[in-house]
Formats: C-alpha cells, structure tokens, sequence
C-alpha cells in the first residue's frame, strides 16, 4: 500500500493546483468555517449504495480502543434475513481499512459475493485507522495512544470482533469464517498462537498474501529502511509510538472529492493511478480512485518498526522493546517467537510468485509449522501482493473459490 501515499499526495496537490490561489489560501488561513467539500462517505454508504443492507456497529477491545465494524447481515437479493448465515470476518492490510473491500464493486468484491452466498458478513478495522481512532480514555494526540504494533491488533481487536460479531449474530454460532490479506493475516496469526483458545472460534482461515516470515521479500523500501528501524536503536526509538502520517481532515476531504465518482477529476486519478501501477499491472482500475480516495487509513509507526524487525531477524516473533524492557515483558532478554505451531484452525494460504511482500520461500516455510494448512498457489506468475484484492479477475480466482471451500465446509457440518 505504500505507492498510494505518494499517489494520495500526488493527487492532491494536482487538486489544490486546479483551484485559485485566492481560495487555497482562505483554507489554511481558516479551515473549519470556510470548507465547503461534501463531507467523506463510510464503508456503510458504500454498502448501501449498491442495494445491501448495511450496519455499523462500534467494539470496545479490552485495553479500551474502539473499533468499528461494518456488517452486511444478508443480501438483499436472497432476502435471507431469517435463513442460519454463517458468519464471516474480512480484515484488511497495512495501511488499509474497510473501503478498500469496496473498489472492485458488488459484482467482484469478496464481501459482496459472501453474502450472496447467504453468509452474514463483517468488514473489520484496526484501531488507528479511519474506523478506529478512538479510546475509552486516550488521545489520538497523545503518544500513548499510538503504542501499539499488529501484535496488538491482533490479540485485542481481532478477539474483540470475533467475540462481537458471534454474539451480535444472534444464532448461537460458536465459531466465525475469517478472510485476511496481508496484515490481515499476520495479526490472524498473531492471536491464534497467543491466544490458541480462539482456534476454536474459527471455522477455515484464508490468508491471502501471508505475511509472517519476511527474510527473503524483496520489497525496495522496506529493504531500504529495515536495516535502520528494524533494530532497538536511535532510529527506532525516535520512530516508534507515532502516527504514521498523521490525519488531516482537509488532505482526508480534497482527496475524497478529488476522486469521488461524479467529480471532474475523477479521470485524472485514474490516470495517475494508472501511472503509478503501470500497463502490466493486473489492478481493477476502477478501483483505484477510490483507494485513493480513502488511503493511507492510518497506522503506527510501530506497526512498520515491528515488520522491519521481523525482515532483519528472520523470525516471526514479539515486539523488540530492547534488553531491558524485554526482560521486563517477556522474561528473557529477546522477544519470543509466536508458537505457530499452537494454530490448529484450517488455514488456506493463497500466494503467488510476484508478491514482493510474501516471498514463495518465506510462504513455505511458514507452512511448515502450520499444523492444519492446505496451501493455494495462484497460477498466474504475474500475480502481485494487491490483487488478492483488487484484480480485474479476483472473484473467479479469489472468491468464488473461497465461497466454495465456506460452503464446502458448511455442508459437512450439517451432515
């Protein structure tokens, strides 16, 4: 996700470039009483606009973070609002939140077309994102509130959505189906070694581009910068507990309106986006405005710092808080590693050859410890880390078999 914070900017300023000098300046000299940019829509408009019924619904984690959720509970096209729906969890990736479900439309989209499955589906999102910037008692402005990496996300609001998502059900399900892409899948695999309880609230996981193991990605930035934050050092220490480009509502609304679908730069976003991925890529490009106009969704620092750790240790472990702190934490002088092998759920790993963030190698060796693994190699050798979400093809190729391995599932559960 990290090319749409340049395209973000670049759109941006391509946007403010579009209005007179006159009315720029009357922004930053006083914002608040003077913009007049429609307000951003949510993941629930989103939902709505294309026919479905839409929930949002607001989960407390236990160290008091407050998420969002966002719930389809039956399609309006089976009408099945009284039918058993088993329920589903879809988690998104670093930088990323729910809207990202959203670009590839209601014909192709993973949320979409489970519940036209008949499943009642839920569109989770991390704290420090767009859907999960609030706190019991915490500040965004306060640095406190930015301490935390994926293991938090994990083991707190992925729990937390999970337990929310059975309970608000109302069916008496025991266990969830879970989707996860990218670190979707890293804070999936996070909790389950943590919390090895949870396996059992787990029907099949599909992890699509899985990220744990990260020695051999070969992605430029983070084998840039991961030799500098990757370590408990000067570097990390002045990185660590930040917001990773902080929210601005005014960026947030110029992007939105930007790249909205009726606005008059809609193609020039497009067009940008088209640059930036370039003709060989295998990307829905109608998606592209709206991951614009919604991305970055906001993160840690120490969410990065710990992948960074993880590329230069060549493990799968805990946070490194440095010596001290970590003899504090975890009684031994180095963070511990996650004991995948406590993950008894039925994992799916879907990977490809072209993933610069989830290397083949790295991929198979996580496998190895996974007990209950059945593994899915895209064919396709041009297939990127993005596409699991956003390919012009991800329903023939994503979802329609991961409705199927569900449905499967379900079938043999009611026999």
């Amino acid at each position: 996700m990290e090319k749409y914070l340049w395209l973000a900017l670049l759109v941006t300023i391509t946007t403010i470039r579009a209005q007179p000098t006159a009315d720029i300046l009357r922004y930053f000299q006083d914002p608040e009483p003077n913009i007049t940019l429609r307000p951003k829509i949510t993941t629930a408009d989103r939902i709505a606009s294309h026919g479905y019924p839409a929930e949002t619904h607001k989960v407390v984690t236990e160290d008091g973070y407050i998420v969002t959720l966002f719930r389809i509970p039956y399609s309006h096209k089976l009408q099945n609002q009284n039918a058993y729906r088993p329920i589903v969890l879809i988690q998104h990736g670093l930088f990323s939140c729910s809207d990202a479900w959203m670009g590839v439309g209601p014909n192709d989209g993973i949320g979409f077309n489970l519940a036209d499955a008949g499943y009642d589906v839920w569109f989770g999102n991390a704290r420090g994102t767009t859907y999960g910037r609030n706190h019991t008692s915490r500040s965004t402005n306060h640095p406190y509130f930015w301490r935390f990496s994926w293991h938090e996300i994990g083991h707190y609001d992925i729990a937390a959505m999970i337990d929310y998502a059975l309970a608000t059900n109302g069916q008496g399900q025991k266990a969830i189906h879970y989707v996860g892409h990218s670190q979707g899948t890293t804070v999936f695999f996070a909790l389950m070694s943590s919390r090895p309880e949870y396996n059992e609230k787990i029907k099949t996981a599909h992890m699509l581009a899985p990220v744990a193991f990260m020695s051999n990605m070969s992605d430029k930035l983070v084998r840039t910068l991961a030799p500098y934050l990757g370590h408990h050092n000067t570097y990390s220490a002045f990185f660590d507990c930040q917001e990773f480009i902080p929210h601005n509502d005014l960026f947030s609304k110029l992007l939105y309106n930007a790249c909205a679908p009726h606005s008059k730069l809609n193609s020039l976003c497009s067009s940008i986006a088209y640059m930036v991925e370039g003709p060989e890529s295998n990307v829905n490009m109608t998606a592209l405005p709206i991951m614009v106009e919604s991305h970055p969704a906001g993160a840690s620092t120490n969410q990065i710092c710990h992948y960074m750790q993880e590329q230069q240790s060549g493990r799968f472990c805990l946070y490194d808080h440095g010596p001290k702190r970590n003899m504090e934490m975890y009684g031994q002088i180095t963070p511990p590693d996650y004991p995948l092998e406590l993950i008894s759920s039925q994992v799916h790993l879907w990977y490809s050859d072209n993933d610069d963030m989830a290397a083949v190698v790295d991929v198979e060796r996580l496998a190895e410890k996974l007990p209950n693994r059945v593994m899915h190699h895209m064919e396709d050798p041009t297939w990127a880390h993005g596409d699991f979400a956003m390919h012009i093809e991800v329903k023939k190729f994503v979802s329609d078999p991961i409705v199927e391995i569900m449905n499967n599932y379900e079938k043999e559960m009611q026999l």
